[in-house]
């Protein structure tokens, strides 16, 4: 099989292979169509001749219309499609959520911290409150290196640019985020790395923090020690001495928290890679754990695709209010709520934002919706939930950090290195991918495109390398030491 039909009712074809000018395609119910162009894999070939004007139809929903007419069997792409795209959209609720069939959670091997949360590592987190200080926490982590054992399993720093020269709405959101990141489980001893004079001053994160407990969570004014590195590396033996009292242990999966991204995608993504990551957020939503879908600006034009899935009146209310909060986020700032997707995007094969849109919601499973959380906020219910937060990889996964996520699964199509703070596994939505760029990938999906497993199956693998992960197997952004974070900004900087 050379192409798919993903509904019954798209008037297109998705090449799972490069496709000559002159090849033959299946078309189900339909007999065969010769093609008129080359097609690239994971671009699109269309059924039937389209008007101008005509709606395309993928994944059973409109990614956009015609701007000329198209004939049988030619590329559709973003030559001859627009976007249907516009502003703010008055949603309905139709309910239609069907609750996923509970299974008995099984254990991996984890760490139970003292407020009864579950950790999939235990590591120490020096966490700058300004970026002046960013190498000074560079040099700390490095000067540890050798705390690192037994139990402990990594002192790491989580650099970032900002926490001064910064007003209202971003100082906030710098000021929480950082103390959100702080307060995820896989962090057990915490050093906060200040200068003293910026605007982010150790006052408002003590606020920020309210009750913390003082053997986990340390402090350093660089501005207020004659040598910061000296006294850093005290506190940080003080903290190892208190994370090294933890030890793996069986805990059940119901505790787990799985976040779904995708970044560098592709025309493969919502046909392997993402149904993929759908299906195991079922599996762990059906266990009783927790999974989260973020990137809202990939939602438009996919919205029928969850609205209705959430479980009460009260979830699709907040849903729709971040919808089309985000969407008035765009227009306030002067751009079209459709300038996506990127180059790399389109060159894989996804031609508007809903393309990109109805591909990007396949991570969420078929799960009803349990609760929409802000950015910044930690996941307080099990099942379903929707993240307020951009497409930005690293912001978005620095968001699905600080919401509490132990194991982040990132469908790529393209490939990216990058990993967030906690384990980020790279699934990659097409063979070639994964044997090209083998360092920074770590499970093929690709083999449901060739038809060597089905999803299920692939799903299964999938889920099985998740539970691994979380009782400590190294993901490959982890081998190579890579984890960046990064923190939503939308004012002036002074």
């Amino acid at each position: 099989m050379n192409a798919i039909q993903i509904s019954p009712t798209d008037n297109v074809l998705v090449a799972l292979a490069p496709i000559a000018r002159g090849e033959r395609v299946e078309v189900p119910g339909m007999g065969s169509l010769i093609v008129r162009e080359d097609i690239p894999c994971g671009h699109k070939v269309s059924i039937h001749a389209l008007a101008e004007g005509e709606d395309v139809i993928k994944y059973g929903l409109p990614i956009g219309h015609a701007t000329c007419d198209i004939e049988t069997g030619a590329w559709v792409h973003t030559h001859n499609v627009a976007t249907n795209l516009d502003g703010e959209v008055e949603y309905a609720y139709h309910p239609a959520c069907e609750p996923i069939e509970a299974v008995e959670p099984e254990c991996f091997m984890g760490f139970r911290r003292k407020d009864g949360r579950a950790a999939t590592r235990n590591e120490i987190w020096v966490i700058p409150t300004v970026g002046c200080v960013n190498e000074v926490a560079r040099a700390l982590c490095e000067n540890a290196r050798d705390l690192v054992g037994g139990t402990l399993e990594g002192v790491h720093c989580l650099t970032h640019p900002f926490g001064c020269s910064q007003t209202g709405e971003d100082h906030a959101r710098t000021r929480k985020l950082l103390v959100a990141l702080s307060r995820h489980p896989n962090a057990a001893g915490v050093l906060f790395v200040s200068l003293g004079c910026e605007n982010c001053t150790h006052e408002q994160v003590l606020d920020e923090l309210g009750e913390f407990d003082e053997r986990r969570v340390r402090f350093l004014n660089c501005q207020g020690v004659d040598d910061e590195r000296a006294a850093g590396r005290l506190l940080l033996e003080e903290l190892a001495c208190h994370v090294r009292s933890y030890r793996r242990e069986p805990i059940p999966v119901s505790d787990l928290v799985v976040g779904l991204k995708c970044g560098g995608s592709d025309g493969l993504s919502g046909i392997t890679a993402n149904p993929v990551i759908g299906r195991v957020s079922d599996m762990a939503v059906a266990r009783g754990g927790a999974s989260i879908l973020t990137e809202v600006p990939e939602m438009f034009g996919a919205e029928s695709m969850l609205l209705d899935r959430c479980e009460s009146e009260d979830v699709f209310r907040a849903a729709s209010t971040m919808l089309n909060g985000f969407k008035e986020y765009f227009i306030s700032h002067g751009e079209v709520v459709y300038e996506n997707p990127s180059p790399g995007n389109k060159e894989g094969g996804i031609t508007t934002l809903e393309d990109k849109s109805c591909g990007c919601v396949q991570k969420g499973g078929t799960a009803p919706i349990s609760d929409v959380i802000g950015y910044g906020e930690r996941v307080r219910v099990p099942g379903l939930n929707m993240l307020c937060g951009p497409g930005n990889d690293m912001v978005s996964t620095t968001a699905l950090t600080a919401a509490g996520c132990h194991v982040i699964l990132f469908s790529t199509g393209r490939g990216t290195p990058f990993g967030a703070p906690v384990p980020t596994l790279k699934v990659s939505t097409n063979t070639a991918l994964f044997e090209r760029k083998g360092s920074w990938m770590d499970f093929d999906a690709g083999g449901v495109a060739t038809g060597e497993c089905a999803i299920g199956e692939a799903a299964a693998g999938l889920w099985h390398l998740v539970v691994e992960t979380a009782s400590g197997r190294l993901t490959s952004a982890e081998h190579r030491g890579s984890r960046e974070i990064s923190i939503w900004k939308d004012g002036i900087c002074l």
